[in-house]
C-alpha cells in the first residue's frame, strides 16, 4: 500500500518563497538609510521583528483551509506573542 500521491510542493511550511527574502531586503534597506537619517534605524529595527509576525499571519489566514493544523499552529504562536507582550507590559 503506497501513500497518496503528492505534487512537490515549493512553498516551506504555507510560506510563500518571496516573503522572508522580502522583509530581508527591507529591512537592509532601512538600516542602511537609517545611517544617514537616524530616526529610520528604528524602523528597520521594528520590520526585523514583525516579518516573523506577517509570516505567521499569511499562514493563518491563507493556510487555514488547506492544513487546519498549520494555521491553528501560527494562531497559537501568535496568541502566543500577544501572551508575551501583555505580561511585560505589566511587569
Amino acid at each position: 500500500m503506497t501513500g497518496p500521491d503528492r505534487t512537490p510542493d515549493t512553498e516551506l511550511a504555507g510560506l510563500p518563497a518571496w516573503l522572508y527574502p522580502a522583509g530581508f531586503w527591507v529591512a537592509v534597506l532601512l538600516l542602511a538609510a537609517g545611517v544617514l537619517f537616524p530616526d529610520l534605524a528604528v524602523w528597520g529595527v521594528a520590520w526585523v521583528g514583525l516579518v516573523p509576525v506577517l509570516a505567521a499571519l499569511w499562514v493563518l489566514v491563507t493556510g487555514w483551509q488547506k492544513d487546519r493544523r498549520l494555521g491553528m499552529a501560527a494562531g497559537l504562536a501568535l496568541l502566543g506573542l500577544g501572551l508575551v507582550v501583555v505580561v511585560r507590559g505589566v511587569l
